[in-house]
């Protein structure tokens, strides 16, 4: 059996995708509907990062695994605990969820301090504490902000690149490809009551880095094969789904693969992270084949070979220059 190069499908392949594009799309736009449902009425278990909280910082006198002291955390009441080595292993950094009861209270400080020492100090390997600080919740909100900044931007760029590069059509059915991949992400994170942290934001800029990515690949197929084949435009949008198709799925198998191996061996910090890239890349795969092309027969985005042709005849003539 000959094992390279690697094929989990035929190269061959001629699946009508283009057949039934319509209730498709339409299935589609119902699940982004029931997505954006979900983040507005479920919305997402914010990290200390969003909120606002307590910050401990616990020397042990041996080194200390983190999920051991996350536990016993859990145990003693204190849930949603972010817990991080700094510097050595004998000391970590305990995030604590903001207590509305005692916000900015200098006892209530101490009290969650003493109540940290105690829950995490064993006789085998006695901890002592240093006076807990608050982090107020406008560091959360200037995060927060950035996040939706950096997300922005991301878009704008891509819309420019690909605009450049293809066409407008091309850019417009990208960004709305990336933007469904993205808030189909978010619904499942929110509806899974996984915390939103920092992690989970890189997570999701990621994904739409990596939607665009394959997204890309897939429209430079299409473009080729529209100033190449003599056929109609939807027979051009097959081929190109087909001929992209065992690339796409094998570059989100690898994709998927290194995300479970960081969520089974990263640790519990490394978990909302490596969720988002796992269920991204199901998403991206599937909506690069059933979104993003099949878009580009419909309504304003749909594509000719007029579109393209103008182009074409600019790289020849520019070609036959001296």
């Amino acid at each position: 059996m000959k094992l390279f190069p690697l094929h989990l499908i035929p190269n061959d392949t001629t699946i009508d995708f283009m057949r039934h594009r319509r209730p498709v799309l339409a299935l589609m736009v119902v699940l982004l509907v029931a997505s954006i449902a979900i983040i507005g009425f479920k919305g997402f278990s914010y990290a200390l990062e969003f909120t606002g909280g307590t910050v401990v910082r616990t020397h042990f006198e041996k080194p200390v695994d983190v999920d051991h002291v996350r536990e016993r955390l859990e145990t003693a009441g204190l849930e949603n605990a972010q817990v991080q080595t700094v510097g050595s292993g004998n000391d970590v950094m305990v995030r604590l969820q903001a207590d509305a009861e005692h916000n900015n209270d200098a006892d209530a400080a101490r009290q969650v301090a003493e109540q940290v020492r105690a829950a995490v100090s064993t006789d085998a390997n006695p901890a002592s504490v240093q006076p807990a600080e608050f982090v107020g919740p406008q560091v959360g909100k200037d995060l927060a902000m950035n996040g939706v900044y950096a997300t922005l931007f991301m878009l704008i760029g891509f819309l420019i690149y690909i605009a450049a590069r293809f066409e407008w059509k091309f850019a417009m059915v990208a960004s709305i490809t990336a933007f469904f991949d993205l808030i189909l992400t978010i619904a499942y994170m929110s509806l899974l009551g996984r915390e939103f942290d920092l992690t989970v934001l890189a997570g999701l800029l990621s994904v739409m880095g990596f939607a665009i990515n394959d997204i890309i690949v897939v429209f430079d197929r299409v473009r080729e094969n529209f100033r190449s084949l003599r056929v109609d435009s939807l027979e051009v949008l097959n081929r190109s789904i087909n001929q992209t198709l065992s690339r796409t799925i094998i570059t989100a198998v690898m994709f998927f693969l290194s995300a479970f191996a960081l969520y089974l061996y990263g640790g519990a910090s490394m978990e909302g992270l490596a969720e988002t890239h796992m269920i991204g890349a199901v998403i991206v795969v599937i909506s690069s084949v059933i979104v993003a092309v099949p878009l580009l027969s419909i309504g304003p985005f749909k594509v000719s070979k007029q579109d393209l042709l103008p182009k074409a005849k600019d790289v020849e003539e520019l070609a036959r220059r001296p």
